[in-house]
Formats: C-alpha cells, structure tokens, sequence
C-alpha cells in the first residue's frame, strides 16, 4: 500500500493545500522578484511581445487540451499503468503536432506584416514577433515529454513533490534568463530562461517523482474513455484560452506595445493571486471532490462549503486589498515606465470577487458534467469580445479593462442554476465568507499609507 494510500483524504487535502500555499508563497516572491530585475534590465516592448508570443502557444496548447489532467485524476482506471502509458503518447503527439502549428503560424504572421496586413505600430506588427513565435516551438516538444507521474501525484494529493520541482524549474529558468541578459538585453533572454523551466521540469518528473514509469503505449479501451470524457473539455479548453487571453489578443491590436507592456505587469499581479486559487481548486479541490463523488457522494454538499469557505475568504481579502493599494504598490515597484500597471491592476482585482464560483466548474467536472463546464465558458467569451470593444471605444484603456473584468461575472447566473440543480447552493454559506473584502479592504488602506509614510 503506497503512503498516499494509508493517509485520510482529510490529511491529503490539508498537506496538499499546505504545500500549494508554501509554493505559491515562494512563487509569488521569486516571480515578483525575478520580473523587478528583468524590468531594469529589458525594455517594456519586449514584455508585450513576449506576452502575445506566450499567448499564442499557450492558446494552441488549450485549442489542442484532450483532457488529459483531468482524466487520469476523474477515471477510476487513473491508475492503470495501460492508461497513464496511452496518456503519455498523446500527450507526445500533441506537443508535436503543436510544435508544428507553432511554426506555421510565425510564418503566417510575418507574411501578413510584410503584406501590411497588421495594424500599424500594433504589437503583432513587429519584426521580432514570428521568430520568438518559433522558438516557443521548442519547448513545446520537451513539455510533451512530460512523465505523468505528475498526473498521479496530482489525482493522490501529493503536492509536496509537484511543488519542489516547480521550484527547481523556477530557478533554473530565472538562472538561466539573468545570465543571458547579462550577456544581451534581448528578448531571447525571455525565451532562454522559458525553455531552461520547461526542460528542468520535465527531465525532473521523470526522475524525481514516484509513480508508473512512461512507455509509449497503445490502450484502444482508455483511448476511447480519454475521448467521451475529453471532447467537451476539447471544446471548453478552447473558450477557456480565448476568454482568459482575449484581453491581450484585443489589447494587442487596440494599444500600443509599451502599453500593452504595462497591462502584462498589471496581469501578472493580479494573476499572481489568481493562479495560487486556481492552483487551489484544480489541485486540490477537483482531485478531492472527484474522490469524493466516486466513494460517498452524500458529503458532497459539506465538501464543496469547505472548500468554498477557505477560497473564497481568500478571494474576497485580496480583491479588497488590491482594489484599494493597488495602484501605490505598482508606483513603488516598478519605475515611471510602467506606472499605467498601477490603476489596471486595481480595475482587475475587482474579478477576484467572481472567483468563488470556480469552485462549482470543477464541482461539475468531478460529476462527469463537462458539457456544462463549455457552456459557461461560452458565456463569458462573448462578453469578453462584446464588452472591452465598447469599453475601449468610450472609456479608452480602463474601459477595456471594465470589460474584461465584466466577462468574469458574465457566467455566475448560470453557474449557481446549475449548481443549484446539483444541491449545492446554500445562500447562508455563500454570503459567510463576503466580509473578508472589508477586511481587505482595510488592510489595503494600512498597506497604502504604510506605503506613504515608508517613502517619505
């Protein structure tokens, strides 16, 4: 019997959720300190070239996204070697097929920049553009290499080793980015320190993870439950890509590179908080619920309000923080470059407040109910590409960032029809957490003026 298995699922979440916490504090840190120098030491252009760049791998990875994570960690046969061996072939094929669509679209860009087919003084109008596109292309391929021993330690809550290795790629890709802009203050300093990430990470999960040991491997029965599973995360993973960069793919052909630059850094503070509760609820939650669903489905409610609780209470503090500190934050961090940042991110922190609701998606996807989960990414992709257009075209730049944060509520109505549907809405405990925004809120203002007082 493995050591996951001798443990309550009440231990494994309380480790996991531990370690998810200790790693996002550590991330948090090193990426908030590793982007302070990179920012000294490269230009704002290139971190709104490197951004659509990032995007558009990033967005054929989702337009291409079989489900894989989830279907080891949802299927009862998660375990099954056959299976986890099938999952590692695709998952081969997929990086390379998306290698390949990497290129083709470099090509296709710099052919329509050299047609004059690009707005003019846009972010995808520069000649740089198709060759960082390309080079992506490479990481990629390794990321497909990728054992799924990481899978499994993710489907049995063991996120101590999943957080090392984070780590470890962190610093070596940062190691690795410093080093070559000290040789030369180019963007391919950006891609070194990317590629440098995604090989450490992949050559350590093979190496330093516990678990089945990958061969190429040909399972027709777990093919066909990865597909009846897989086709409507297929679809939603689609949405998903174009609901959470649409922002930039819009920005990018509406404002110029420095400011599209200043939005990037605006984002990435705010997906700082964003991503360690996604991190929560997908490698936390999900895997709990799921195990939940398939062994006694009746706690399922007192499950969900658990998790909810500690979430949302999150959410809530930091939205109410960030909405009021926000732009002084930036002001101190970052240099007179960059200070558009500060007033985007305190527009964006307001999304925060719809965070909560996630925690049903995934809630639905532990009950096999990937259809739902297309549908309100559905939702939210049409007001993203409705709504920064309008907010652009009469408020300007803040405006669009209204829109964008619009698009994160836009799918909440449905989310709590269904989730009543399910039985899991219960007004009381969703209204429980709502004072940790005041709090927030107040800790924002002390932090402000802390801030204040500490400079001058």
């Amino acid at each position: 019997m493995s050591f996951a298995e001798t443990r309550t699922l009440k231990q494994r979440v309380l480790a996991a959720g531990s370690w998810s916490l200790a790693g996002y504090a550590f991330s948090y840190a090193f990426r908030l300190g590793s982007t302070l120098i990179m920012t000294r030491l490269l230009v704002p252009e290139m971190f709104g070239i490197m951004a659509i760049a990032t995007m558009i791998s990033v967005g054929l990875a989702m337009l291409s996204d079989l489900g894989l994570k989830p279907s080891v960690v949802q299927n009862s046969r998660g375990s099954d070697p056959s299976f986890l061996n099938t999952v590692w072939l695709l998952q081969i094929c997929r990086g390379l097929v998306l290698a390949g669509c990497l290129i083709l679209v470099a090509i296709g860009v710099g052919f329509a920049g050299r047609l004059g087919a690009i707005p003019t003084g846009s972010v995808y109008e520069h000649p740089s553009l198709p060759y960082v596109i390309a080079a992506l292309s490479l990481a990629v391929i390794v990321n497909g290499f990728e054992s799924t021993k990481t899978l499994q330690a993710s489907r049995n809550l063991l996120l101590a080793r999943i957080t090392g290795l984070e780590i470890v790629s962190q610093i070596v890709g940062f190691a690795a980015m410093v080093t070559w802009a000290i040789v030369d203050r180019s963007i391919w300093a950006l891609i070194a320190g990317g590629f440098a990430s995604t090989l450490t990470r992949t050559v350590l999960s093979h190496t330093a993870l516990p678990g089945t040991s990958n061969t190429p491997q040909w399972n027709r029965a777990a093919c066909a439950e990865i597909i009846r599973f897989g086709k409507w995360l297929f679809l939603s993973s689609a949405l998903y890509f174009v609901a959470t960069n649409g922002d930039r793919i819009l920005l990018g052909a509406m404002v110029d590179p420095a400011t599209l630059g200043a939005y990037a850094v605006a984002f990435l503070m705010f997906s700082s908080v964003d991503q360690v509760l996604t991190k929560m609820v997908v490698d936390v939650s999900f895997p709990a619920l799921s195990e939940v669903v398939r062994s006694r489905p009746i706690d399922l409610k007192r499950s969900y309000y658990r998790f909810h609780l500690a979430i949302a209470s999150a959410a809530y503090f930091s939205a109410g923080c960030l909405m009021v500190s926000g732009e002084k934050i930036v002001s101190v961090l970052y240099d007179a470059r960059y200070q558009q940042a500060g007033p985007a991110l305190q527009i964006l922190s307001v999304a925060l407040l719809a965070y909560p609701f996630r925690i049903a998606t995934q809630t639905f996807l532990a009950l096999g109910l990937a259809k739902v989960y297309f549908q309100l990414h559905l939702i939210r992709i049409v007001v993203l590409f409705l709504a920064v257009p309008f907010g652009f075209n009469f408020l300007g730049f803040p405006g669009a960032i209204g829109g964008v944060v619009l698009s994160y509520f836009s799918s909440v109505p449905l989310t709590l029809i269904y989730a009543s549907r399910a039985g899991l809405v219960d007004i009381k405990r969703e209204l429980l957490p709502v004072p940790a925004a005041l709090l927030g809120a107040v800790c924002g203002w002390m932090l402000k003026h802390g801030i204040v007082n500490f400079v001058h």
